[in-house]
Parts: C-alpha cells; structure tokens; sequence
C-alpha cells in the first residue's frame, strides 16, 4: 500500500479578513463559517460541509476541535477517503499541532479505511500519544495479522509509561501465538489489574480455548465473582469448539440455571456442542430456544446440521422445509446430511433444485454432491459433476473432491483407475486419499495395490495405527497369516497399538459405552442373555455368522464366539432392553461396521420390528424392517 505522502503547508500571508484581530491568534473570535460547518455536519451533508472548508482553508482559519471531530466522523461514515485525507492536510498546515483526540480521531478514520500504512505514518508523526492512540495502531496491527509487531508496540507502549485498558488487552490477546505469550500477557493483566474486568476475562478465556488449553480458560471463568452472557458464550463455544460437547452442554445447563437467557450466540454453540457428540435429545431442547430467533439464518444452519448429524433427517428435512431464508450453505449442508443418510439419489434431486432455485453450488456442495455419487456408486455421474465442476460453477477441484473420486472408483471396485487417478493428480497425495484406496483394497480384497498403498501412508505417517490394521485385515482376509504376523511385529516395534472397537448409546441421559471384548457393564449378564435371545430369533429366520470377518486363525466354533460379542451386537441387545416403543436404537461407533453386524442389524429390525440407527466414522446407516440405508453398499 503506498504511504501517503504530504507535508505541512505554510501560509506565506497570515493576514487574514477581520484585520482588527491580532496577529497572534490567527481565528477571530467566532465565524458563522463555524456554524454553518457544525451545523452540515449535523445534517449529514459531507458535500457541502467540504465547500464550506475551501472557504475556511482559503481564509486560513481554524475552526474549533469539536467541528473538525464532527467532520471526520462524517467523512468515516461515507467512505470518504479524499476529504478525509483534506481534513488531516488542513490541521496539519500551521505550527499548532491538532488536539490529541482529533490525532486519534484521524488515526481511527485511517485505520477504518485500512490505509494501515498511513496509520503508522501519522502515528509516529504524533507529539502526543495516550491509551487510545496505542490501542488504535495495535488493533490495527492484530487486524493485519502483524502479531509480533502488535506485542512489540504494547512493549514500547508500557516502555512510555502509558497504561494499557482493557481494551488494549482484548486486542492484544489475539496476537498471542503461543501459549507461553499468552501467560506473559495474562500476567502482565494482573500487574495492570484488570485480571478482574468482565471483558478481558472474556477474552483470556476465548484465547485459551483457541490453542486447546480450556483448564485455564474454565480456571478464569470459574474464578469470576460476577458473570456476564459474553463471559458465558465464550467458555461455552470455547469448549464446544474444542469438541468437548459434554462440558459445553453442562455449562449451558449451568448458565440457564444463573436465570441467563440464551441468545444466537449462545444456541450456535449448544448446537454445535449437540452435533459433536450426537445427542439429540439435547440438541431437541436447544431447539425449544431457537424458536424465539426463527428467522435467524445462522441458527437455522446450525440447528439443520444438528439433525442431519444426528441422523434424524425427517426432522432436518421439516427445518429446511420451513426456513423462511436458505443460503448455499444451507443447501450443502442438506444435500450431505442426505448423503451420509444414504439417501444419495435424494440428495442429486436435491442439487439440481438448489441449481434451479439460484445459489450458486460452492467448494463444500460440490463434496457433497461426490459424496452421494460415491456411496451409490454412481460413477458416470460422478465423472460428470468432478469434470464440469470448473466449467459450471468456476470451482477448481481440491484435495476432498479427488479424495471422493478415488472413493467412488474404489467402491466400484475399478483400482486400478483410482491408482491412475491418483497417480495423474496435480499435487502429492495426502494421507487420507491412501488411505481411502487402502480401505477399497479391503474390501475387494486385493493385496498388491493395498501393500503399495499402505507404503505410501506409512512414508507420510510411519506410526498411523489404522494402516497396519488395514494391512493386518487384508492379508487376514487372504489367510496369509504369516505376512499378519509380519504386520503385528512391526506394529509392536513401532509401539503401535489397535484401537478396540467402540460403540456407545445414550439412555436417560447418560451414555453407554460397549467395547468389544469388555464385560465390564453394570448390566452385562441381562445384555448377554438378550443378545442370545436375538441370535436365536434371527437364526431361525437364516443368520449365519459369516466368519470371514474373524482375522484370526481360528477354529470356526471360536470364530463365531469371537463375532457374538463385537460392541456393535452388545450395544443393540442394550438398546432394545431399553428403547421406547416406536423409538429408534441411536449407535454411535468408531470403526467401520463389520458385514456380520450389519447383518446381525438388519435381521434384527426385521424379526422385532424395531428401527436401528447406527452412526460409523464416514456415514449413517438406517436399518428398518431388514434393509439398510445404505443398499448393502458402504
């Protein structure tokens, strides 16, 4: 940005119209000029306000500080830059520098025409400098993202014996760019002592929760003698940014108890708290507060992607329905909420209406548009959207858009055309698409591409547990035990260790956690005793236990004991000891199901009549009246 460049005119005649006022005070005593400026000013009138000045600048005079204040903030209103620049010019063209607070005036103006360069300019020109001229050029400098020079002048500022205000501090605290920095700002907080002020506390506990470290973000908001809606959104969104949706829900339990009433920005957060960790019974009750806010486009979003994670789509789809405003991202974040529901021809007829109704599809539609192509293996179309996606709709392919390409071939079984694919992309590889390739060799059992694959994860990421697991399953799959057992070396050399399966399930608002193998719930004699009461049922209306997904060399009598007890058949056998009539069993789990326990669900919705619901790493699948969501294709 080019500095502005000007210096202060000098009058060579200083001889002005009223020639019986003395030469050295260079006003009269009062001009109507004076009023007639004030008073455009106050009417808004910039144009003639400016005129109004060539006639003041013509006769050289001065009008008085308040004026000149009036006019610049006018002149911040409007946008205008070059009168602005005039005003800084006339005060600067005589011996007697302006006011300090028309300099901070001038400062603040510059800084909100982000001429940042003339900023610093008249800054360091200023005779003068308080609280407000530092905070102004800090803020400035944090906007700017020029984090170090922001710390430095707060040094330079302290340095000149001027006392920081707590609105120094908030914008300081977002220069800090580590957490060492932070601490020597929050103590030098508490030599200033403003450890105490609601606002900067606010901001501690924003940036705390920023890099991670929400024990002292909760430690100051615990300390708060007095507490104020800010101070309570921010610990909230801290923790529910963070992922710790549980500790953010029970503050917001905590703040509604304090007879706080929740705004937008307090449900944004509880929502995104309630998606997190998948509970939508809370996430129902937040609904209840969102109502009062219904045109609200933003909580509306929120609330939407609320339920599509939570896999109640019928409930996402009235939402939706019902939103008074859509944007683009309330399109895409339906049009993936169907997807991952398994509802992808839905969510290409839901595409082709955003396109008819007019918001333009972004980076983040486009992925869910390849989403559902990929898990409907419908190629051909997907070929289509990823080729055209530049030339419709101006988006450039990225790193997720290839990563759902090499997942749609590698679905459809064409390997070889995703190893081409990838090899033919414009940019390395990441982790994730290997591993999305190493995934489809699993499932089409092929070892070769799944060795290479695994190669190249391992390159990148040489103690990534999910890769040797991967190559472990493979090679089980293909009864090469002994190149399994090669595996597993390595991973104990590595210290690599395999994460058990996991599934969980709320019931009366408090989760269940089932992990395969672990006997260890309250409950567990009466959940072993339902799940061979179900294993009997569905036998009897053809369950095998399909033993392929044993990778273990074992008898065929231990491998079927060994699939009895997977998390995901311990947690159903729970959830219908215990779900309401005409309510669905909620699964979440953190590991791709197994193709006995799908089968073991969808069997089981058959013979009892039952909706399940079980939520995997990547998508949802709805078992209902012995068919899933997914067409049997995940």
């Amino acid at each position: 940005m080019k500095l502005l460049q000007w210096r202060p005119i000098r009058a060579k005649n200083k001889k002005l119209w009223f020639s019986s006022i003395p030469q050295q005070n260079p006003n009269p005593i009062h001009s109507p000029l004076f009023d007639n400026l004030a008073q455009l000013c106050h009417q808004k009138d910039l144009q003639k306000a400016m005129g109004v000045m060539n006639v003041i600048e013509d006769h050289h005079l001065r009008a008085d500080p308040i004026t000149y204040s009036s006019l610049i903030k006018l002149c911040i209103e409007n946008r205008a830059v070059n009168e602005g620049r005039r005003i800084h010019r006339h005060l600067s063209d005589d011996d007697r520098p302006p006011k300090l607070f028309l300099s901070n005036s001038l400062l603040s103006m510059y800084v909100k025409f982000n001429l940042f360069e003339d900023a610093r300019h008249l800054f360091d020109e200023m005779p003068e400098r308080n609280v407000v001229s530092w905070t102004t050029l800090i803020s400035a400098l944090v906007h700017l993202d020029s984090r170090e020079e922001a710390i430095d002048h707060l040094i330079a500022m302290l340095r000149e014996g001027v006392r920081p205000n707590m609105y120094t501090f908030s914008s300081v605290l977002r220069a800090c760019q580590t957490l060492r920095m932070l601490w020597s700002i929050h103590c030098c907080i508490i030599k200033c002592g403003l450890e105490l002020d609601v606002f900067v506390r606010s901001s501690l506990i924003d940036v705390y929760s920023k890099y991670g470290d929400l024990e002292y973000g909760y430690q100051v908001f615990d300390e708060m003698a007095t507490r104020d809606l800010v101070v309570w959104n921010s610990i909230i969104g801290g923790f529910a940014q963070s992922g710790d949706g549980y500790k953010a829900l029970e503050l917001f339990i905590g703040m509604k108890k304090a007879g706080f009433l929740a705004n937008q920005s307090t449900l944004t957060s509880a929502l995104r708290a309630c998606t997190g960790i998948v509970t939508l019974e809370m996430g129902r009750q937040v609904h209840v507060h969102v109502l009062k806010y219904d045109r609200d486009l933003i909580l509306n979003n929120a609330l939407l992607d609320m339920y599509c994670k939570c896999g109640s789509l019928a409930e996402a789809n009235a939402v939706f329905q019902r939103m008074k405003e859509r944007d683009v991202i309330s399109w895409s974040t339906m049009i993936s909420g169907l997807a991952q529901n398994g509802r992808s021809i839905e969510a290409l007829r839901l595409f082709e209406s955003m396109k008819a109704a007019g918001p333009k599809p972004n980076y983040i539609t486009m992925v869910g548009v390849l989403f559902a192509c990929s898990h409907a293996g419908l190629v051909e179309d997907g070929w289509y959207y990823f080729n055209s996606m530049a030339k419709l709709f101006g988006i450039e392919p990225g790193r997720e858009h290839y990563g759902c390409m090499v997942d749609l071939l590698g679905r459809a079984g064409k390997l070889e055309e995703a190893l081409n694919f990838i090899d033919s992309m414009g940019f390395q590889p990441d982790c994730v698409i290997w591993r999305t390739l190493l995934g489809a060799c699993r499932v089409h059992r092929n070892s070769c591409i799944a060795v290479h694959a695994a190669k190249e994860i391992l390159k990148l990421e040489p103690e990534d547990e999910g890769t040797y697991i991967l190559l472990s399953n493979i090679y089980a799959d293909s009864r090469r035990w002994n190149d399994v057992e090669q595996v597993r070396k390595a991973m104990r050399d590595q210290g690599v260790r395999k994460e058990p399966g996991r599934s969980w399930m709320e019931v009366g608002k408090k989760a269940h956690v089932f992990i395969v193998g672990d006997f260890s719930h309250p409950e567990m004699d009466c959940i072993i005793k339902e799940l061979n009461r179900l294993i009997g049922r569905i036998t009897d209306v053809g369950y095998v236990p399909d033993v392929k997904f044993v990778l273990h060399d074992l008898e065929r009598e231990q491998k079927e004991e060994s699939l009895r007890y997977h998390s995901e058949k311990l947690a159903i056998a729970f959830g219908m000891m215990n779900s309401m009539h005409g309510k669905p069993i909620r699964i979440m789990k953190n590991l791709r199901i197994c193709g006995d326990c799908h089968a073991f669900a969808k069997l089981t919705t058959k013979v009892e009549n039952k909706t399940i619901i079980i939520r995997d790493p990547v998508r949802f699948h709805h078992f209902q009246d012995g068919i899933c969501s997914c067409g049997d294709y995940w």
